[in-house]
């Protein structure tokens, strides 16, 4: 059989093509930001019900995310393959456990395989200063990425919902509803938190490019980030690659 040099060597380079377009789609794929459901159709609508069940994202591995559990009963955080729940227990207690048969109104999403560390010339003192800081940091970038900063903390604010059950809600106010605050001090903690100037009252507030949940070390409180102060430069900060 006579072979057609020509075409054979065209035939290998669109396959190479094939082959690095793929694993380039893989690669960008890596640290996608997903999302399901919207935080203004649960806030405004009252669209409560889950729309994602957190058991059926099949690839766990370095898996992060966050939102609300269904109803507004809870907080979801999943932290690198492992989801956690916290639930309001008294004014001044609560309950985090792992939890991966839950489900979400809204949730946002990303496997982060890497990390790449950002510095900060200027010190960070609040989440105001974070939230700067990353804008100027990303300025030429216009996707939604994944955040995380290690941190020792001088003090923090955090909120776990807790919806009353069989309330209706048709507004951020009903939709906060039993919603408690909780205050730490002089510990160390993680923030995962999702940024993007493009999916406000989405993923994010109306008033804010970030969305922003805290655990710490111990495992033992989580929750919405409302306020934090850092302690004098003992943070670092990752961006997805």
């Amino acid at each position: 059989m006579k072979i057609n040099h020509f075409a054979l060597v065209l035939l290998l380079i669109t396959i190479s093509c094939s082959n690095n377009s793929q694993k380039n789609v893989k690669k960008n794929l890596n640290s996608k930001v997903n999302h399901v459901g919207a935080m203004k159709n649960v806030m405004r609508k009252g669209k409560l019900e889950g729309n994602i069940y957190l058991d059926s994202l099949s690839n766990k591995k370095h898996l992060y995310g966050l939102g609300p559990e269904e109803f507004l009963q809870s907080e979801i955080l999943i932290f690198d393959g492992k989801a956690y729940q916290s639930k309001v227990l008294t004014d001044s207690t609560l309950q985090v456990r792992e939890n991966f048969k839950i489900k979400a109104p809204f949730f946002v999403y990303s496997t982060v395989n890497k990390w790449k560390e950002l510095k900060s010339a200027k010190t960070l003192k609040d989440e105001r200063d974070l939230e700067m800081f990353l804008i100027e940091k990303t300025k030429n970038i216009d996707k939604a990425f994944t955040f995380k900063i290690v941190a020792e903390i001088d003090s923090a604010w955090f909120h776990i919902v807790n919806l009353p059950k069989g309330r209706k809600v048709s507004s951020p106010a009903e939709a906060h509803e039993g919603m408690i605050n909780y205050f730490i001090e002089n510990e160390k903690v993680t923030l995962i938190g999702y940024f993007s100037k493009k999916h406000q009252r989405i993923f994010t507030h109306h008033d804010t490019f970030m969305h922003v949940h805290l655990i710490n070390d111990e495992k033992t409180k989580m929750g919405h980030l409302e306020n934090v102060y850092f302690k004098n430069r003992k943070y670092k900060i990752f961006m997805a690659e």
